[in-house]
């Protein structure tokens, strides 16, 4: 005669199935998940899903007191299993690719419960059915014990705001894992179709998911903001360039129309070329950039004749935040190089062992470093273009000046990680 609790077992998968179902479509529709973190989400839904049909075999294996063999290949899925949904879990975490020591550890724990199929060091089912736990019968359970360790380790280092209740999710979610695994060992299973445990994954991951869903939505809506703040700085930059240059031309007209009619050919030259450019909020080669630096400095030169600007380019092959050499090159000789007599602006371009390196040097009047934030309201977008080098290409900029001698700006890319530089 069937228990009650048997009696109950499908209707009871049969709604962990439709969880688990409605959780992969949600995966599938969500917007905010990276091609790599929805296939390690899927894949963990999936390995859940077998998990899932292999504690109702092994029910249906228990309470039929049939097959000990393939009862004890289904065991040995189970234990081998387990361990994994915690890596993928971790991986989607940290958004980094499965490390080495956890393989090993999954890799042993496979290894010590294969060993059930000729010893009984792990486990073994007799030929009466019954199943008896060995000296090594608990690996599972401590390999699966150091992965959720690391796992609240990664949530912590990722998403370590304890003030946000938010936060408290997943490592409730851990508590609820460990709970089930006691009360797995202190009731009789073979009454219930799934475990405790199986139930709790399934229901962890859900919580789980959601929980990141959140993390995905609101690391994408900083990412738009900061890209918004981006194209904000580009709209502030772009009208003074154009300014200047036409105020530039204006002058001219005046005083030597021959060097307007020159520098309004370049100036219209620059436009076809590179307006697409400036329009651009990404990053840019280097080249083009220089490009509209020598442009604009050509057309500074031609109206002022006491000031020359140089390039000694080394290294050109990076990208830039697009108006990033020119702002700084139109600051040296604005508010710098003027006053010389001979007024002299050099733009250099090297590779170091750690970065891609630019500088701006200038022999012009200088500055006091320490009030670069109240000269920003003068000097045309340094701490613009410092913010955009830092947000947008993971760099530096540094100011080096010195009242009566000049200045130097030295702009720092780092090498793109994984690349061989020669």
């Amino acid at each position: 005669m069937m228990t009650p609790e048997a009696k109950m077992s499908g209707p009871f998968v049969f709604l962990v199935l439709i969880l688990i179902t409605g959780l992969t479509l949600t995966v599938l529709i969500d917007p905010y998940i990276q091609r790599r973190q929805r296939k390690n989400i899927l894949l963990a839904i999936l390995l859940i899903f077998t998990l899932v049909i292999r504690d109702y075999t092994a029910y249906l294996m228990d309470i039929s007191h049939v097959m000990p063999f393939l009862r004890t290949l289904v065991a040995i899925y189970g234990y081998a299993l387990r361990p994994v949904i915690l890596v993928l879990l971790g991986s989607i975490v940290s958004r980094q690719r499965m490390n080495r020591a956890a393989w090993v550890l999954l890799g042993i724990n496979a290894a010590i419960y294969l060993t059930a199929l000729f010893s009984g060091i792990c486990f073994s089912i007799d030929q009466y059915n019954q199943f008896h736990r060995g000296p090594l019968g608990y690996t599972c359970h401590l390999v699966s014990g150091i992965l959720l360790f690391d796992l609240a380790y990664l949530t912590i280092r990722k998403y370590g705001n304890m003030k946000d209740k938010r936060s408290w999710i997943p490592l409730l979610n851990i508590l609820a894992v460990l709970f089930s695994v006691v009360l797995d060992s202190r009731v009789d299973y073979r009454n219930y179709p799934v475990t405790f445990l199986t139930v709790t994954v399934v229901s962890c991951m859900i919580f789980y998911y959601f929980w990141l869903h959140l993390q995905f939505a609101r690391e994408n809506e900083q990412n738009l903001e900061a890209e918004q703040r981006i194209r904000i700085m580009m709209t502030q930059i772009q009208p003074h360039f154009l300014y200047n240059t036409l105020t530039t031309i204006q002058a001219l007209c005046r005083i030597d129309p021959d060097k307007a009619f020159h520098i309004t050919e370049k100036f219209g030259q620059y436009l076809r070329q590179n307006l697409d450019t400036l329009d651009q909020p990404g990053l840019i080669p280097v080249r083009k950039e220089l490009e509209h630096t020598k442009i604009y400095a050509e057309i500074e030169m031609l109206r002022f004749s006491n000031i020359q600007v140089f390039c000694e380019i080394e290294d050109e092959e990076f990208s830039i935040p697009a108006l990033t050499i020119q702002p700084l090159v139109e600051n040296s000789i604005r508010h710098g190089v003027r006053i010389r007599e001979k007024g002299l602006v050099t733009v250099t371009t090297a590779r170091t062992s750690e970065a891609h390196e630019i500088r701006i040097v200038d022999n012009g009047k200088g500055f006091d470093v320490n009030q670069v934030v109240s000269l920003d309201q003068t000097h045309i977008g340094l701490r613009n273009v410092r913010e955009r080098i830092e947000k947008m290409c993971g760099g530096t900029l540094s100011i080096d000046s010195r009242i009566g001698e000049g200045t130097v700006v030295t702009i720092q890319i780092p090498l793109q990680p994984g690349r061989k530089e020669d």
